[in-house]
Parts: C-alpha cells; sequence; structure tokens
C-alpha cells in the first residue's frame, strides 16, 4: 500500500508531558494577559485622573500585551495539545507576525515611555503645555508603523516566518545559517533591542541625575513650602520607578530569548536543544502580564479607579475607604472637558500620588476653580444655567484674588518658585 505524505510540522521526540506543561503554563499566562491588560485599558481610560497625554503610552503598551496574550496564548496552548503545529503554514506565518509585531511595539512604547518621563523632569518648562494628546497620538502612530516595518520583512523574503522549538509555535527564523537571515537577525536585534534598551538606559540616568540635584537644591532652601514640594518631587519619583520595574521585567524576559537567537545566528544552533528554544518563548510571551500586576501593585490612583468602577476586587486589592475618597476628589479637579485625555499636570508624564496640577507647580491654584466651572457646564443642563452662571462669576473674582496674592508669595519667595519649576 502508498504510504501516508509526511506531516509538514513533525513532532519533537519529547515526552508529552512536556507539551502539557507547557501549553498549561502558556494558557494562564494568556488568561492573565487578556484580563489584566483589559483591566488597564478600561480604567486608565475612565479615571479622569490617568487621562494625561503621558498615560496615553501606558495604555498602548497594554493595548499591545493585550492583542499579544489574545493572539498567542490560545494558539500556542491547542498546538501543545497536540504536540505539534496543526494550523497551517500561513496561520504559522499569521501567528509569528502577530508575536513580532506586539512585542516590539511594547519595546518602543517603552522606550516612549522613558524618554517621556525624562522629558518630564529634566526639562518640565520644554514640555509644559507642549505635549498634547495629539502629539502623543503621532508619536504612537509613528511607534506601530516602526514595529510594522520591521515585522513585515519575512513575508517578502528576507528571513521567514517558521515553526520553532517544540514545533507547537512559530518565530522569524533564526536557526538557518544564511547571510540574509543572519542579517534580518542582527539588525532586528539592534534596531528593536539594544538602541531602544541604550536609550531607556540614558533616559533614567538623566531622571537620577535631575532628581538627585533637584533635591540637593530644595534642601538648602529656607522656604515654608519646601518640604511641600520635595514630597511632590518625591512622588514623581515613585510613578518613575514602577514604570523603571516594568522596563526591567521586560527586558529581562526577553533576554532568555535574545540569548538564544543571537546564539543560532553566530552559528551554534547546533548546541541549542527544542526545550532551550521553546521556554524562552514562553518566558518572552508572560512579558505581556508584568504591566497589569506592577500597577495593581504599587499604583495607588490605578488600584482606587480599580476599586471605585470595579468594586468586587476592592477587597482583593486592599483599597482603603479613605484612599478610594483621596482619589476621587483629585479626578474632580484634574479634568476637562475638551477630549478624553486631558492636560492637567506639570508634564505629560507626572502621575504622582498627589493632584499636582500646572498652575500649581508655580506656585497658582485657580486653575481648580476654572477647572470646577468648565465640569459644571459641561455636565449641568439647561435648567441649571443660573447657578453655573453664578459658579463662573465667583470663579472670575477668586480667580482676580489670587493671582493679587500670588504677586505677594512671589515678592517673598521668588527664588523657590524657580526651583518649583524645574521639578
Amino acid at each position: 500500500g502508498s504510504k501516508c505524505p509526511p506531516h509538514p510540522f513533525p513532532t519533537v521526540d519529547v515526552p508529552d508531558h512536556a507539551h502539557y506543561i507547557i501549553g498549561s503554563v502558556i494558557l494562564i499566562v494568556g488568561i492573565t494577559g487578556v484580563i489584566g491588560n483589559a483591566l488597564v485599558i478600561y480604567v486608565f481610560c475612565r479615571s479622569r485622573t490617568l487621562r494625561t497625554a503621558g498615560n496615553m503610552f501606558v495604555v498602548n503598551l497594554a493595548v499591545a500585551d493585550f492583542f499579544m496574550s489574545l493572539t498567542q496564548s490560545p494558539v500556542f496552548f491547542t498546538a501543545s495539545l497536540h504536540r505539534r503545529w496543526v494550523f497551517g503554514e500561513r496561520s504559522c506565518e499569521l501567528y509569528a507576525f502577530c508575536g513580532a509585531l506586539f512585542g516590539i511595539c511594547s519595546m518602543m512604547t517603552l522606550t516612549a515611555i522613558a524618554g517621556d518621563r525624562c522629558l518630564a523632569i529634566t526639562q518640565p518648562l520644554a514640555v509644559v503645555g507642549r505635549v498634547s494628546r495629539c502629539k502623543a497620538g503621532l508619536v504612537l502612530a509613528v511607534l506601530w508603523l516602526y514595529s510594522l516595518g520591521w515585522s513585515l520583512p519575512p513575508f517578502f523574503g528576507w528571513s521567514a516566518y517558521v515553526p520553532e522549538g517544540l514545533q507547537t509555535s512559530c518565530s522569524w527564523d533564526y536557526m538557518t545559517f544564511t547571510p540574509s537571515v543572519r542579517a534580518y537577525t542582527i539588525l532586528l536585534f539592534i534596531f528593536v533591542f539594544f538602541i531602544p534598551l541604550g536609550i531607556i538606559a540614558s533616559c533614567y540616568f538623566g531622571i537620577f541625575q535631575a532628581i538627585r540635584a533637584a533635591g540637593k537644591e530644595i534642601q538648602e532652601l529656607n522656604c515654608g513650602e519646601t518640604h511641600k514640594v520635595y514630597e511632590r518631587m518625591q512622588n514623581e519619583w515613585k510613578m518613575v520607578k514602577v514604570a523603571l520595574l516594568v522596563i526591567l521585567l521586560f527586558v529581562i524576559s526577553w533576554s532568555p530569548y535574545s540569548v538564544v537567537a543571537l546564539t543560532a545566528t553566530a552559528g551554534y544552533s547546533h548546541l541549542l536543544t527544542p526545550y532551550m528554544n521553546s521556554v524562552p518563548a514562553v518566558i518572552a510571551k508572560a512579558s505581556a502580564i508584568h504591566n497589569p500586576i506592577i500597577y495593581a501593585i504599587t499604583h495607588p490612583k490605578y488600584r482606587a479607579a480599580i476599586a471605585r468602577y470595579i468594586p468586587v476586587l476592592r477587597l482583593i486589592l486592599r483599597v482603603k475607604e479613605k484612599d478610594l475618597r483621596s482619589s476621587f476628589s483629585c479626578s474632580s479637579v484634574s479634568s476637562r472637558p475638551n477630549g478624553r485625555w486631558g492636560k492637567t499636570r506639570l508634564s505629560s508624564a507626572s502621575d504622582s500620588d498627589s493632584c499636582w496640577t500646572e498652575s500649581e507647580a508655580d506656585g497658582s491654584s485657580y486653575w481648580k476653580y476654572i477647572n470646577f466651572v468648565s465640569y459644571s457646564l459641561h455636565n449641568l443642563d439647561h435648567n441649571n444655567f443660573l447657578f453655573s452662571f453664578f459658579v463662573y462669576i465667583l470663579t472670575v473674582a477668586l480667580k482676580y484674588l489670587r493671582i493679587k496674592i500670588l504677586k505677594m508669595y512671589e515678592f517673598h519667595c521668588s527664588r523657590f518658585s524657580e526651583i518649583a519649576l524645574y521639578i
């Protein structure tokens, strides 16, 4: 009789339980990534205190991680149950393309977050009022196009998307030792891993230097508001450390996979076993769950927003009632009705625990009243117009009085005000 043609994607000679264990891990990662990143997207879009231009990068990171989990984990899990790739060649290419696109976009977004926070702290006067949601959206569009540009070449003959490891997932071909494949792999790592990593390191070094210098200057001042501004600076640094932790975990997750790919590119692919290819791939895909977990643990406003909009999670996150009220009071004065993503802080990246607006940085808080009036006029119906008009008149009077007080304040504490602008 005729023999059956060989399967286009053969199995690897490993115990069945190895496939099942890896499949179970990737399923847990996928469920966690989809739910966790969906929560990040929902909360950051819903909460007024989190709708800043800088936080658009955080949401974009969650979007990339969400689709990474959604497109990779179910397919990887199903293939692991069958112990081979069962979806065909085109599906393999599409699967690998999605993994490359969303993975590269995550790295580029982390680079943008580092750059945004660096500008916010080292050059606050250069970005105040200039970093809008439109400009942030333009940066994100460039990031997606850049990621797309590095994900498409395997479709046109520069390298290829093929099964890897235990033959239950697909990636770009880094095992074939040809000039074309090696060139793509080397350039890919240079432009989407090492250069962004260098930019991130430079940004955080600049942030550290700026905060240390500002701290020394503040300690030398004798103005009564020094302690308050120092606390604001510390809160800003706290949020910077959260972003740094996200970046470090992302780099750590992708490092084993990078070592494997570069080892094969260097001509030592014979040293790599199927396990050495598959396990780092799983660790890399697990990077999609770091962002929501870190924010749920360390970000006070994110925790409070989850507790407010999803009460069932309040006990899990252990959010106190006073923190919930504090977050709500900040949100009532920190948004403007001229868009979903307001510009209410000293910079687009400022996301500290305090409710700090642009005007508070130079000693003035009359924007709080203007924000309140705008919010009232936007939400009240025509029957309440007289009340809104009364609030408007009162606001103008308070604004005028506030300006007079500020002139006296700046006269007695001009040096402090100058330093505060740079924090």
